[in-house]
């Protein structure tokens, strides 16, 4: 009491608000995040194996469907094609599926002579892959994506229950030496903590395009990406959000399910690819933009408080305590998501990167606000 006595009406607001940001991260951290964190699938074994057909729209392609789409073609199920939508491609990509062909009887090239460039994105392409595939179950991924190992199908598939129309699988990138890896990475394993998490929670928003599955059903139900065509990124996350509910989705983190794919070499080559991610965000549904929002700017005003509280050392022991415990619980529930995703490496450094990479959001944030969509290339 008397503490609070000897400080001005300044202090104490600027003491309470940093109080109040914490008190909102707490809840993010151990009512939302710890639903991924403490989450354990259901055991549950199958004979059953329903036909699938794995999608991938590639353009000038040829390099990373030579390296990675063997490994797809190999996959250990016992019935699936592999649909391959060649987009209007310059490089040797058609040539390379003619002679995949002869060796592989599951793989269906589909062939867009044109490019139709009044379409933007590689939601055109998927869309016919889509539509060219004989079988209900869909799964997608790119073309410089890989399986972990041959049972990538057997997992995405054994996810699918009763009601089940949609799955949210985890596409990690591949780790290289360097900051901007790590960055890149820790980046993609909070993505992953957010949606899965959310997915969780009843309130899927998203999936990443590298490995996702759904229904063929659902998507002419739906209309595609009809409604959003317009946009040259949401493939994954506006579809995801216009037709994923807490009923028809489940998630699948079995390190068997991963698929990964390779990161950007520069800053510059991930600042736009961040770009194109960040002009879909203000197309999620209200609820999930103010949640997303929330804490992202409560993280980000924690920090900044932190810095002003202690250069002006008001309470320094009870700010600093504050902090501990935020960095505490925030280090109990990255290291058991980071367990799951196997991410290990990711969670030794994450409360240097975590600061590190909130410098960063306000840029992508701005220019993702400001700037044009991108085409796919």
């Amino acid at each position: 009491m008397d503490l609070l006595n000897q400080m001005n009406t300044l202090e104490l607001t600027l003491a309470g608000f940093y109080l109040l940001l914490f008190v909102i991260q707490m809840v993010y951290f151990w009512a939302l995040f710890s639903r991924l964190a403490f989450y354990h699938k259901k055991q549950q074994k199958s004979n059953q194996y329903p036909p699938v057909s794995v999608v991938i729209a590639a353009k000038d392609e040829c390099r990373n469907l030579k390296n990675n789409l063997p490994a797809i073609l190999e996959q250990d199920y016992p019935g699936f094609e592999v649909v391959v939508v060649n987009h209007a491609s310059v490089d040797e990509t058609k040539s390379l599926l003619k002679e995949l062909s002869g060796k592989y009887n599951n793989l269906k090239p589909v062939h867009i002579e044109q490019d139709l460039n009044f379409f933007k994105g590689k939601k055109f392409p998927l869309s016919i892959g889509i539509k060219s595939a004989k079988n209900e179950l869909l799964l997608l991924t790119d073309a410089d994506c890989t399986p972990a190992i041959p049972n990538w199908i057997k997992e995405m598939v054994s996810s699918y229950t009763g009601n089940t129309e949609v799955v949210l699988g985890y596409g990690p990138y591949k780790k290289e030496k360097g900051l901007l890896n790590l960055l890149i990475r820790f980046d993609t394993f909070l993505v992953a903590v957010n949606y899965l998490s959310f997915a969780l929670a009843g309130k899927p928003y998203m999936g990443v395009g590298r490995n996702l599955s759904y229904k063929k059903s659902l998507f002419i139900k739906n209309k595609g990406f009809i409604s959003h065509y317009n946009i040259a990124s949401g493939d994954d996350d506006l579809f995801i959000s216009q037709v994923a509910n807490k009923k028809n989705t489940a998630i699948c983190i079995e390190p068997d399910s991963f698929v990964f794919s390779e990161p950007k070499k520069s800053l510059k080559q991930w600042i736009k690819q961040k770009r194109r991610h960040f002009t879909t965000g203000k197309k999620y549904k209200l609820p999930v933009q103010l949640l997303l929002g929330l804490f992202t700017i409560t993280q980000w005003l924690f920090y900044v408080m932190l810095v002003l509280l202690l250069s002006i050392h008001l309470i320094p022991r009870i700010v600093a305590g504050i902090y501990l415990i935020r960095a505490a619980s925030q280090q109990v529930i990255y290291k058991l998501a980071a367990d799951k995703l196997k991410e290990k490496q990711i969670f030794v450094y994450s409360l240097l990167l975590e600061p590190l990479l909130m410098l960063l959001i306000p840029l992508f944030s701005i220019r993702g606000l400001s700037g044009k969509s991108n085409k796919w290339k």
